[in-house]
């Protein structure tokens, strides 16, 4: 018996037909080199794919067998590498553009268990409160134990409208919860931007899209209108990374000189060093940047780019680690390959890889109670009869409601405020 011919057009001169690999082994074999083919192996494979085809319960064509051959091999290598074919195709496109459809929650496989990496802004995911660690057990009915990335993400993906049960378990509860979520379409502001106190801007990055870089710089720019900046915190929490150019591109609006990321791998095309570019938006502002367990990826790497330069003071809790780099090699027009072949590493040469970034000061996420007044404190102000100061009534003292239901943003515009205190102590 020999290979269909799709199996011959597919694996090409990687499976020869079986009628060779069966033939016996010479007695006297020339010593086998790095290249040399496993026969072995292949004429096992071989006679799997023959057995599967002529005794399986139902019948199975020859492009579903190599496909499903194609998505082993690559789901054995690392969580990130995979087979993706026309519809994944076309959803890692549309992510990358900014729009796609869904509940708006980035997912992968810790110790075989699908976990959230990080819910997106404004999505339902991050509406009904999901958050970075949580293990999701079901999708409505589906046990997801066994399910490959791919599968769980197609279950999740549906029409707008349509509701989607999600059975979780999060760390330190001992009891799952189900949250129920309304699919919709997913249209990703990747760039924020505030004011948190006069002088003090806030920059918040979901994910690194294609623009992300020139919204960066906008954004920038419109926060100096009312003056320079005194202090920004950028916020990259809950990032699960994306286009590595728009992360660099990010990293250098603060940096004006020095390696922003390198790259290696085994082929000489995956060995690629980024450096910051002397015209740079923001090269003296006081920096703070915010991770946690849901930075990942390029948001690991404007971190580590800027601590390793000393350009910022990095808060928060250590990030996901992911430091691999995947690139998407197309086959024929509407599949593709998505294959890991090099490792980012931090300018001063630290791997991101299964280590993430440590920050400077370690923040954990929290909310922050303001005692009620007991009655017991007296002031002036509550003095009968007392002079009235130029700024009497004023609510300067109340605390903003986002920094005391964000304790961790509270902490980095108070960093940035003792910054400059010392900073003017030094003039």
């Amino acid at each position: 018996m020999s290979l269909s011919p799709t199996l011959r057009r597919r694996l090409g001169a990687i499976l020869l037909p079986i009628a060779v690999l069966a033939a016996p082994l010479p007695a006297v074999a020339a010593p086998e080199t790095e290249d040399d083919l496993p026969v072995a192996e292949i004429q096992a494979f071989a006679e799997v794919f023959e057995r599967i085809k002529r005794a399986y319960v139902e019948e199975v064509d020859d492009a579903t067998l190599l496909r499903n051959a194609m998505r082993g091999m690559l789901s054995e290598l690392d969580p990130h590498s995979t087979y993706l074919d026309a519809e994944d195709y076309e959803s890692l496109r549309e992510s990358t553009q900014g729009e796609f459809g869904g509940v708006g929650i980035e997912v992968g496989k810790r110790d075989g268990q699908l976990t959230v990496i990080t819910p997106i802004d404004d999505t339902p995911a991050s509406q009904a409160g999901l958050q970075a660690q949580d293990t999701i057990l079901r999708i409505d009915d589906t046990p997801t134990e066994g399910l490959s990335l791919q599968e769980a993400v197609e279950l999740m993906r549906g029409d707008p409208g349509t509701e989607i049960r999600l059975t979780i378990m999060r760390q330190g509860e001992d009891t799952p919860r189900n949250v129920t979520l309304e699919r919709e379409i997913i249209r990703t502001q990747s760039v924020k931007s505030d004011t948190l106190a006069p002088g003090y801007g806030y920059l918040r990055v979901s994910q690194f899209q294609t623009r992300t870089g020139e919204q960066v710089i906008d954004a920038l720019n419109e926060l100096n209108e009312d003056g320079p900046l005194q202090g920004l915190v950028l916020d990259l929490r809950n990032n699960p990374g994306g286009v590595l150019q728009a992360a660099v591109d990010v990293a250098d609006a603060f940096l004006d000189d020095g390696r922003i990321v390198y790259t290696e791998g085994r082929l000489a095309d995956s060995e690629l060093s980024f450096y910051a570019n002397r015209k740079t938006t923001a090269p003296d502002v006081p920096l703070v940047v915010l991770i946690n367990g849901g930075s990942a990826s390029a948001a690991e790497i404007v971190a580590g780019a800027l601590q390793d330069q000393r350009r910022g003071v990095v808060m928060g809790t250590d990030s996901f680690g992911k430091g691999s780099v995947q690139q998407i090699m197309p086959l024929g027009e509407d599949e593709a390959l998505k294959l890991t072949t090099a490792r980012y590493f931090t300018p001063s040469g630290r791997s991101i890889q299964a280590q993430g970034v440590e920050p400077d000061v370690e923040v954990v996420r929290g909310r922050l109670e303001v005692a009620q007044d007991n009655g017991l404190q007296v002031r002036e102000a509550d003095l009968e009869g007392h002079l009235v100061g130029n700024g009497d009534g004023a609510e300067d003292g109340e605390l903003n409601a986002r920094l005391r239901d964000d304790y961790q943003l509270g902490e980095a515009l108070n960093l940035l405020k003792a910054l400059n205190v010392l900073e003017e102590r030094k003039r």
